[in-house]
């Protein structure tokens, strides 16, 4: 499995419309965000771990999990984290016929009130992200400066760790899964990413757009 664990340069410029990090504050912040969930156990236990360490996050959410767990999905929100919309069936836009995909973003926003779009693999074509910007809510993609390869069965969780805490620097956006495939790797790295940069005097903010 390839993939860069940070984002280089030149792939910003080429996709320069969307959003690859957050502008510096002047507290250090970086920006966790978490795919795939609502998960109806990973995500709860997930939250209480961002509380412990009064850290804000951004679920990236597919339409179909926060219908079947909206109890969850309310957690998220009433516990002050951002949302963002993943698709109801989490497709990929490269393999996926334009108004096929289009349809499934119009879907979960049904159960996902939000102008923050990620694109499940990160794959979508230029007029999919063209056609979001002419919905009745326009959407702004946002993709991310760190992954942290939480989904990789071909790494183990310290690796998992080490991508994040070598690679994230101010106004990062970082990529985590609240999801079964990546529960084992997400859980060990989430709060020792938590402690490291708070010990570093960073904090941990929701993306707002």
């Amino acid at each position: 499995m390839y993939y860069f664990v940070k984002t280089p340069g030149w792939l910003k410029k080429v996709y320069k419309n969307r959003i690859w990090d957050m502008p510096a504050k002047e507290k250090e912040t970086l920006y966790l965000s978490f795919d795939d969930g609502p998960h109806p156990i990973i995500t709860p236990a997930l939250l209480d771990v961002l509380q412990n360490y009064q850290a804000k996050a951004t679920f990236f959410c597919i339409g179909e999990n926060v219908k079947k767990y909206p109890d969850v999905y309310q957690r998220i929100i009433q516990e002050g984290h951002a949302v963002g919309n993943h698709t109801q069936t989490h497709l990929n836009g490269w393999k996926t016929k334009d108004e096929i995909y289009l349809a499934d973003i119009r879907d979960a926003a049904i159960y996902i009130d939000s102008n923050l779009f990620r694109p499940p693999y990160g794959r979508m074509t230029r007029f999919q992200q063209k056609q979001i910007f002419h919905q009745p809510k326009p959407l702004q993609v946002v993709m991310w400066s760190v992954i942290s390869g939480d989904f990789d069965a071909g790494i183990n969780a310290e690796r998992c760790l080490q991508n994040v805490l070598y690679n994230s620097k101010p106004g990062s956006i970082i990529v985590f899964h609240d999801s079964d495939k990546a529960k084992m790797n997400m859980e060990f790295a989430v709060p020792r990413t938590l402690n490291y940069f708070s010990k570093k005097g960073f904090c941990f903010d929701k993306i707002a757009l």
